[in-house]
C-alpha cells in the first residue's frame, strides 16, 4: 500500500507492506498552484523511488490552492489526477472517521475529503494512546488535536472552523512568511515594527538558529536567492529594514529567536486552549523540533509519532515529517 498526502507545496508518500511496516517514505517537492502538471511531475519521481504498487490510499490539502475556482473542484480534479496517473491500481481516498471512498463517490464526499490529513494522523495515534495531545509542525502549518479514550476530540470539522478553535495555526517551519508571524519583534532592546513585505520565511529563522532539518526546504527561497546562513541572515535583516552587511551574524541571529519566540508563542496559544487538561505531547512533522522544546519547557511527557509506530531509526524521522501518508496507508489497510 502507498498512502499519499497531496499538499498545495508537496507531494508525501509512504509505501507501507501488508504487516503494517513501514518500508519507504518521501517528500518532494510539488507547486501545485502552477497547474496539475506539477502533480504528474512530482508522481513519477516518487514511483521511481518507492517503487510501484497495486493500491493506493489517498489524502490531500492541496485542493484550497487557487488554481481551481473552490475547494470542492480542487478535491475532485486532483482525485481524476491520480486516478489517471494509477488506472489499473486500486485507490481508494480518505474522507474521515477511518472511512475511504472510489473515485465515483468523491464528489459526494468532497467537502470531507478536503484537508482530512490531519485526521488520518490523530486517528492511528489515538489507536495507541488514550490520552494526549498530537502536534504537527509541517512546513506551512501546524494541527493540534485532543486525543481522549482512544478517540479525537477535535471541535473543528473544516479549516475554517479549525481556525476558531485553535486547532488549526497557520505557521510552519519553512514557507511561512515572518510578517505573519508577529508585527513587533525585539531587536537590540527596541520592539522594531515587521515590515509587511514577503522578505523572508520561516526556513531562513531556522537555517540560521541551525535547527532546520536537512531537505525539508524544497521551495525557493522569498527573493530567489541561494539557501545559505549569510542569505538568509541578510533576507531576515529586511523585515525590519536593515541591510545584512550592517551588524554581524550573530545579531541576526539574536533577531531569529525574536522570530522564533514569536511563532512559538501563537502555537502555545493554541495548546493552552486545545491541549487544557492534558500533560502529554505527541509530535510529528518537520518542525517536531519546536514540539520538543515546548514539552520540555513546560514539563510534559514527549513521545514522537516514529517511536508511537516502533519506526526503525533509518525511516524515523522521514515517516514522522510525512505522518499522514503513513496514516492513511495504514488506515486504508485495516478498511
Amino acid at each position: 500500500m502507498i498512502g499519499w498526502d497531496v499538499g498545495g507545496a508537496h507531494l508525501k508518500a509512504a509505501r507501507v507492506n501488508a504487516a503494517g511496516r513501514v518500508e519507504a517514505a518521501i517528500q518532494v517537492p510539488c507547486a501545485l498552484w502552477r497547474g496539475l502538471d506539477e502533480l504528474d511531475r512530482a508522481l513519477k519521481v516518487v514511483i521511481a523511488q518507492l517503487g510501484s504498487s497495486t493500491s493506493h490510499a489517498v489524502t490531500m490539502t492541496g485542493e484550497m490552492v487557487d488554481l481551481f475556482p473552490d475547494r470542492n473542484t480542487g478535491v475532485i480534479e486532483i482525485a481524476r489526477a491520480m486516478r489517471q496517473q494509477f488506472a489499473n491500481d486500486a485507490m481508494r481516498f480518505y474522507c474521515g472517521r477511518k472511512r475511504f471512498v472510489e473515485l465515483d463517490h468523491v464528489a459526494v464526499q468532497a467537502a470531507a475529503i478536503a484537508s482530512a490529513n490531519w485526521r488520518a494522523t490523530v486517528e492511528i495515534v489515538a489507536e495507541r494512546i488514550g490520552s494526549g495531545v498530537f502536534i504537527d509542525v509541517g512546513s506551512t502549518t501546524t494541527d493540534i488535536i485532543g486525543i481522549e479514550n482512544h478517540l479525537p476530540r477535535c471541535k473543528g470539522i473544516d479549516d475554517f472552523s479549525r481556525l476558531i478553535v485553535g486547532e488549526l495555526v497557520y505557521c510552519g517551519v519553512v514557507r511561512t512568511p515572518l510578517m505573519a508571524l508577529t508585527d513587533r519583534v525585539d531587536f537590540c532592546g527596541d520592539a522594531a515594527p515587521v515590515i509587511a513585505e514577503h522578505f523572508a520565511t520561516t526556513a531562513d529563522v531556522f537555517r540560521v538558529l541551525g535547527e532546520l532539518p536537512d531537505g525539508v526546504d524544497q521551495q525557493p527561497t522569498a527573493d530567489g536567492a541561494e539557501k545559505t546562513v549569510p542569505a538568509s541572515a541578510r533576507r531576515i535583516a529586511r523585515m525590519i529594514g536593515r541591510d545584512g552587511e550592517s551588524a554581524d551574524l550573530e545579531v541576526w541571529r539574536d533577531l531569529a529567536r525574536s522570530f522564533r519566540v514569536a511563532q512559538l508563542a501563537k502555537i502555545k496559544g493554541a495548546l493552552d486552549v486545545v491541549g487544557r487538561g492534558h500533560s502529554k505531547i505527541i509530535g510529528a512533522g518537520i518542525g517536531e523540533f519546536l514540539i520538543r522544546d515546548i514539552a520540555k519547557t513546560r514539563g510534559w511527557e514527549y513521545q514522537s509519532f516514529a517511536a508511537l509506530l516502533k519506526l526503525s531509526d533509518g525511516l524515523a524521522q522521514t515517516s514522522a515529517q510525512v505522518a499522514p501518508a503513513v496514516a492513511v496507508a495504514l488506515l486504508a489497510l485495516d478498511a
